[in-house]
């Protein structure tokens, strides 16, 4: 069994493991006042514990997670098989004229996916079933959306972000940015099934941050699952969109190199991968000592998850700082870390006082499970856009186009665009996030001429002259 990242309410204390939680806590006063300027900005209230049906609820940073992600002793076989669902409330519609939720039905769902290690995983999720009637040709399809880095608490689950999209708990914030691009794609009348990704929602094992096969097969069981809600329109037939930015990109690239090969059934129709981390060796020196610092963490603990035998290579080359860290991290939501270890060197956290990045190149267990990570082996079966900020420096933009690159010379149908802004400034997530929100309209039109059944043209060919 897998390690809890939450704990029990009704746990007594004892030593954690370094790969398993503090005991939740209150955390500095300043990060209670930056929650409550948020909901305040936002005009959200902090949420209250949400009301879990089991005497012994799973709690993570004061936030109550719903019984509903307690995942049973037994899966089904079938990938995407679905285990349960219920209805979800949306934290943002409004009644239609028709007397239909507007913009759409949610259900939440948790269904059956394989991790990386060829094992059962239980991964949770959201449906949403648009009111608007899909202006495209054809039948009505299906988005599969991966989100952006949410962190590793349960808590900060996207399925709970469309319910409550600002969530405050102790010592925890967390904002379900990627809920924009949802409401989009229902507001051009496709339907859109979210996923959580393995462990993140699901209570029985820490969420396996940036695992490229951990989170393709997530994205691509969602959409198996997706036929099976209660109400859906979409059928086995209906073309399906994949669409992902920063961690999502890399999880929408990863499922769209898998599709032929692990979900062939799935009717993929194009794909958006955003600011992909294609190559985390360097996106692990991008992130290092950057606003998103407590990313690394989040990394390590996954990895060290899905392949236990790292633990004592982890344990060798932490320090106490470090190994607190790791603890501490692996129950924070984006605003927790940013606040907690915002800029932080890895060099603080290791034994011998080097980077992790110096680490990592005199481990070759190491080497080699980063270089299994790697996008670009296998090339995507349908149409790809892939787009990354040229002033990335936290998903550094030169190996995104690499990925691009090597797909075009693996005869990919590829679509590339750099997206040309300022530098807006080193190391403060801002050059990452401004490519997401000035793109997102075009992003989102390629991926609806794909479900459309329009052709896509690829641009491969201007590879050595793009930037």
């Amino acid at each position: 069994m897998s390690p809890r990242k939450t704990t029990r309410s009704s746990s007594t204390t004892s030593t954690p493991h370094l790969l398993e939680p503090r005991r939740p806590g209150r955390r500095t006063g300043r990060l209670l006042a930056a929650s409550v300027a948020a909901a305040a900005c936002l005009g959200t209230a902090a949420v209250p514990a949400f009301a879990a049906g089991s005497s012994e609820p799973v709690v993570s940073r004061g936030v109550t997670v719903p019984a509903f992600y307690d995942p049973p002793a037994q899966l089904p076989a079938a990938d995407g098989a679905l285990v349960r669902a219920e209805p979800l409330p949306l934290g943002v519609s409004l009644p239609g004229l028709d007397g239909r939720q507007m913009p759409g039905t949610a259900t939440r769902l948790m269904y059956k996916s394989t991790d990386a290690g060829g094992g059962p995983v239980a991964v949770t999720g959201a449906y949403i079933e648009p009111s608007a009637a899909w202006k495209g040709g054809g039948s009505r399809p299906l988005v599969a959306l991966a989100s952006g880095t949410m962190g590793q608490g349960d808590q900060c689950a996207p399925s709970l972000s469309l319910q409550h999209p600002l969530t405050i708990g102790e010592g925890t914030v967390s904002i379900g940015y990627d809920n924009i691009a949802v409401y989009r794609f229902l507001a051009a009348g496709a339907a859109v099934v979210v996923t959580d990704y393995a462990g993140l929602g699901a209570t029985d094992r820490l969420h396996t941050y940036v695992d490229r096969v951990d989170e393709g097969h997530a994205l691509l069981d969602a959409a198996r699952a997706a036929r099976s809600v209660d109400g859906a329109s979409i059928t086995p037939a209906s073309k399906v969109g994949l669409y992902g930015y920063s961690q999502g990109g890399g999880a929408s690239a990863s499922a769209a190199e898998l599709q032929s090969t692990y979900a062939p059934d799935v009717n993929l129709a194009g794909t958006y991968a955003g600011a992909p981390p294609a190559d985390l060796t360097e996106v692990m020196k991008g992130i290092d000592g950057s606003a998103l610092a407590g990313a690394l963490g989040w990394s390590i603990n996954g990895f060290a998850q899905s392949d236990p035998s790292l633990k004592a290579i982890v344990d060798a080359h932490t320090n106490d700082v470090g190994k607190a860290a790791l603890k501490d991290t692996s129950t924070m939501c984006v605003g927790d870390a940013i606040l907690g270890y915002g800029f932080a060197n890895s060099k603080k956290w290791t034994a011998n006082g080097k980077s992790l990045a110096d680490v990592i190149a005199a481990e070759p267990k190491l080497q080699a499970m980063l270089a299994q990570q790697r996008l670009g082996n296998l090339k995507p079966t349908a149409p790809v856009r892939l787009a990354t900020g040229v002033q990335d420096d936290i998903v550094p933009h030169k190996q995104a186009k690499q990925l691009a690159v090597d797909w075009c010379r693996k005869g990919g149908d590829v679509t590339y665009e750099a997206v040309r802004l300022p530098n807006l400034g080193d190391k403060i997530m801002t050059n990452h996030l401004a490519p997401l929100l000035t793109d997102q309209g075009s992003a989102i039109s390629w991926l609806t001429d794909r479900l459309s059944g329009k052709k896509a043209v690829s641009n491969c060919w201007s590879m050595p002259i793009q930037p």
